[in-house]
């Protein structure tokens, strides 16, 4: 059974968890009530039996998309032989106070003609594992339940059960419109059907929410693509606890047919601060504070207690398992929930919520008593911590090594909380931190360097080259004209771009991959597609280093990869021009507003 290509999703989400509605106005993934929930509908997971909530005209139609103006809220225009209908699809934002109900509301009108409608509801709970229980309430909508679990579509067009689905099959003219309320409930619930004026209320203040909070922002140039992927990253913030996770998917492959299939529903400690200095970029700062609550909020005791990632409530513990029922998307299989990573050593998260302290501190934002302990007690950890092997900020689930970009992150962990302490933000022991950070570099620069090529490589007796090498000089580990770095970008250029290592096969140049997976051992076999986070990552060295005419020409080509409504996902493959990997993914999007952000302040010098 065909797929939708990734990239012809868009996304809508209410703070708590997200949905995917594909241009056919199918919503083909929902997990519900949070992020990190069984899924109820999972179509792009198992074509036929995942579940979706279809609304479209019948027969052959064009299709036109858009969010409007600055929100969440996404409009479909569907175009047909008899008329043109306008559906809009948006998840109340007032859902974050209600933590036992998520909504879904879909108004379809007709602008003009007559459009014939197919309405399907086919909801699978638990990833698909439960049936559903019917009841239909005439002239109002039917309801369907598993367990404690209900769905209640509540529509005045007259729905029928059949089997495991409800449909409904209508016509409206123009200036016609109808209203359909999907709502979740984890307890069961009276019916009550919403009035019409309380859905549109319900419109209006989502508007005017995602608006508010997108006016805080300041503009970086490219405004349009520099807003929408700061609403998707704000769209990905758990409200109740300030974890921002990664994507609202599992699974979705990095290589069709492939096994590199995670579920990236869980909240990285590098992923948060990664998304905290994006916001710092646009001056918003409340969720860097919301960050430290919650670091202190899940860790249990000091520094060598962190886990790389985290539940969004909280939890530890991360247990994968794999759903063999479900097909995966185009067949790419395992389906994984949970992630094994999360029990694993990764030294550049100590770099990255401390770079984001930093931040903070030069924001002129204090640093409350206990964030000031455990950034004191991670310092110190970090001094005899970035001498062992680690997994690297790729998840490589082969033996940990030591990677340089590893070592260079604790150097940052240790230059910032220096730093801060000399402006007395920190107190601490930073002659020991000095002491570690120059050892740091030390190492490096003899056990790190490739004497061929005299670039920097991936890990201590790997010679290859590995994109994060990138981050030493975005993150001033490295000054951009030292002569290590240079080689590094050089041999990133000519063994990672997917337009010289791929062959003479006419793609454009600036596609990053993250390392050759045919040439380093990772625990998994070959294959994936070019990292966009890393072509990002190139818009900014190339800005930082002086080519900022080559900045801005691959930054512009890769706002060409976005889908219609400027959305990425974690990977693309330039053969095919499609997207891969869970949709969207918070790391592209981050990487572009870095990136925006890099060329307004090479323009300016």
């Amino acid at each position: 059974m065909p797929y939708n290509p990734i990239e012809d999703y868009a996304v809508i989400g209410d703070g708590l968890t997200a949905a995917l509605v594909s241009r056919e106005g199918s919503i083909d993934w929902a997990c519900f009530p949070r992020f990190d929930a069984p899924s109820v509908f999972a179509r792009i997971l198992d074509h036929d039996s995942g579940g979706h909530f279809r609304v479209s005209p019948d027969g052959t139609f064009s299709t036109a998309r858009r969010y409007l103006g600055d929100t969440n809220v996404l409009e479909t225009r569907f175009t047909t032989a008899t008329g043109e209908a306008e559906l809009v699809d948006f998840m109340p934002m007032g859902g974050a106070g209600r933590p036992h109900t998520n909504e879904i509301v879909r108004r379809l009108r007709v602008l003009s003609g007559t459009v014939d409608v197919t309405l399907t509801l086919d909801p699978r709970f638990d990833y698909g594992r439960r049936a559903a229980t019917w009841e239909q309430h005439a002239g109002q909508g039917v309801l369907a339940s598993s367990g404690d679990e209900t769905i209640s579509l509540f529509t005045s067009v007259p729905c029928r059960i059949d089997g495991a689905a409800a449909s409904a099959a209508f016509a409206l003219a123009a200036g016609e419109t109808t209203w359909m309320a999907l709502e979740y409930r984890a307890r069961p619930k009276l019916w009550h059907p919403p009035a019409p004026d309380r859905l549109a209320a319900a419109l209006d203040e989502t508007l005017d929410f995602w608006r508010h909070w997108i006016s805080g922002c300041r503009d970086l140039g490219y405004p349009e693509a520099v807003r929408r992927s700061a609403l998707v990253l704000k769209l990905l913030d758990y409200a109740p606890t300030g974890a921002i996770v990664a994507a609202p998917t599992t699974s979705l492959p990095e290589h069709i047919g492939g096994v590199r299939n995670w579920d990236y529903r869980y909240a990285w400690v590098r992923d948060t601060a990664f998304t905290v200095y994006a916001f710092s970029l646009l001056g918003q700062f409340d969720e860097g504070e919301s960050f430290f609550e919650w670091l202190l909020g899940v860790v249990p005791g000091g520094p060598e207690t962190l886990q790389i990632m985290y539940g969004i409530g909280g939890e530890r513990d991360l247990t994968e398992y794999t759903l063999d029922h479900l097909e995966g998307y185009a067949g790419s299989r395992p389906v994984r929930i949970g992630n094994a990573a999360y029990s694993q050593v990764q030294h550049d998260a100590y770099g990255d919520l401390m770079d984001c302290a930093f931040l903070l501190h030069k924001a002129g934002k204090p640093l409350t008593p206990e964030v000031g302990r455990f950034l004191r007690a991670t310092a110190d950890y970090v001094t005899t911590l970035w001498q062992q092997p680690d997994s690297g900020i790729w998840e490589m689930r082969s033996p940990p090594q030591h990677f340089v970009a590893s070592k260079a992150q604790c150097w940052v962990a240790l230059s910032r909380a220096s730093r801060m302490a000399r402006a007395g933000a920190l107190s601490g022991d930073t002659r020991a931190w000095d002491a570690a950070a120059e050892a740091i570099m030390r190492e490096i620069g003899t056990k790190g360097v490739d004497p061929a090529t005299g670039s920097f490589i991936q890990a201590y007796g790997v010679d290859e080259v590995d994109a994060s090498l990138l981050q030493m000089q975005l993150r001033r580990v490295i000054r951009p004209h030292d002569a290590r770095m240079l080689a590094t970008v050089a041999r990133i250029e000519k063994e990672l771009d997917a337009a010289s290592s791929d062959g003479a096969n006419g793609l454009e140049r600036g596609l990053i991959r993250r390392y050759r997976t045919s040439a380093v051992d990772d625990g998994l076999p070959p294959g994936e597609g070019v990292f966009l986070m890393c072509s990002f990552w190139l818009v900014d060295v190339y800005a930082e280093s002086g080519r900022v005419d080559e900045a801005r020409a691959l930054f512009e080509r890769l706002l060409a990869y976005g889908n219609d409504v400027g959305l990425y996902a974690e990977e693309f493959e330039p053969s095919e021009k499609r997207h891969l990997g869970n949709f969207p993914q918070a790391f592209t999007h981050v990487a572009l507003v870095n990136a925006a952000a890099a060329l307004e302040e090479a323009s300016r010098a």
